[in-house]
């Protein structure tokens, strides 16, 4: 993946300094050079890559020493502002930070002074709360992390009004002077009153009330009181049984569900994809007649068939498997959510494949007018879609 544009390509070029950074071509380094100078320094003096976090912090603590800690005019509050939590940390938590602390002091760049324990504490703290996941141009794969001062000011809704997309921008003009900003984009997902505060999810809706509650109270320390939560809203179908189904088999099914995921999570990150697709096959068959098509066990189960067997070009069961998927999120996720358009797209272009272009046409048009709401008309895929 380009470190500047985060397109994914065959063949980059790799910094010959640090031989860490990978970059199209020189345009795609000449405009990101600003930012890697100091870690590339940085880098070759450790004679290592320290992990994402590490580099960020690092990133935070050169900008502020560059511009003496003063906000820009954009910029709402400086960074510095933003809550670290450090002081809830479990111990654990805090023994990682503690080691995050000693990496980022043998990181940091010799010819500079040295900032004390206690704001690199910080810093981290800050990253570890309030760090958005940066993706690639496709927004399929997880590339980064960054942080957005701005964002961090709006609060958290299990049923938002609002989404986050990172937009890269157009990136393919050969003077870099002519590239489009790279930036993070708040989008209302429908009309917003006057008066009405702007929502984000910081966890997917994807899970029962439980769940969701306690992922924000490990990850952002506070007890969620939207109306999802306080009134269970849409667990029942989460954990819904197939009509007439006998309520020991659904408990049997399940926690075999739930085993088989954690295997095919393991064959996921592996890339056994001809494993997956027999795990699959397996935990749908036993889940016929027992679990419903919005129980989340079965939703996920089918995630990871269909990502199988696009790899394995297999496009008809592809399809079959995206278009039940789609069907099972538009019962549980919000109107123009983003997943929602993702799920369409993923489905259009399995039936595209599997030589079925009028039913393929329907939903990439499904998919477009969602994400023209949740990603917007300039992201890069709305436009591949268009």
């Amino acid at each position: 993946v380009c470190h500047s544009c985060f397109r994914q390509q065959a063949q980059l070029h790799r910094c010959a300094q640090c031989r860490f950074a990978h970059y199209c071509d020189r345009t795609c380094q000449t405009a990101c050079w600003e930012e890697h100078r100091q870690e590339c320094q940085a880098i070759r003096r450790l004679g290592e890559v320290p992990a994402d976090r590490i580099r960020l912090a690092a990133r935070v603590m050169w900008r502020m020493h560059k511009d003496t800690g003063v906000a820009s005019d954009s910029q709402l509050l400086p960074v510095e502002e933003l809550q670290d939590h450090v002081a809830d940390l479990p111990q654990e938590q805090l023994q990682r930070l503690h080691a995050d602390v000693r990496t980022f002091q043998e990181f940091w760049s010799c010819g500079r002074s040295r900032p004390s324990r206690e704001d690199i504490a910080h810093v981290l703290g800050i990253i570890k709360t309030n760090g958005f996941t940066l993706s690639d141009q496709r927004g399929l794969q997880a590339v980064g992390v960054g942080l957005f001062p701005n964002l961090c000011l709006v609060n958290h809704d299990c049923w938002p009004n609002c989404s986050v997309v990172l937009n890269h921008g157009n990136q393919s003009a050969t003077n870099p002077a002519l590239h489009s900003q790279r930036r993070v984009e708040l989008r209302a997902l429908g009309k917003v009153c006057q008066g009405e505060e702007l929502t984000v999810s910081y966890v997917d809706f994807l899970d029962t009330s439980a769940e969701r509650q306690r992922k924000l109270s490990e990850l952002f320390f506070f007890h969620c009181t939207c109306q999802r939560c306080s009134q269970h809203l849409k667990d029942d179908a989460m954990t819904a049984a197939a009509d007439g189904a006998d309520a020991a088999e659904v408990q049997e099914v399940t926690a075999f569900s739930q085993e088989c995921l954690e295997k095919i999570d393991r064959c996921l990150t592996g890339r056994d994809y001809q494993e997956v697709l027999a795990l699959c096959s397996a935990c749908l068959q036993k889940q016929r007649g027992l679990l419903a098509d919005t129980h989340l066990c079965h939703l996920r189960v089918l995630s990871a068939a269909v990502e199988a067997l696009s790899y394995l070009r297999c496009f008809p069961e592809a399809a079959a498997y995206a278009l039940r998927l789609l069907q099972g999120y538009r019962k549980l996720y919000p109107p123009n959510h983003a997943q929602l358009g993702v799920a369409a797209m993923r489905a259009g272009v399995a039936h595209l494949q599997a030589g079925m272009p009028e039913a393929a046409h329907e939903l990439i048009c499904q998919a477009y007018r969602t994400l023209l709401v949740s990603h917007g008309p300039n992201h890069s895929t709305t436009r591949d879609l268009e």
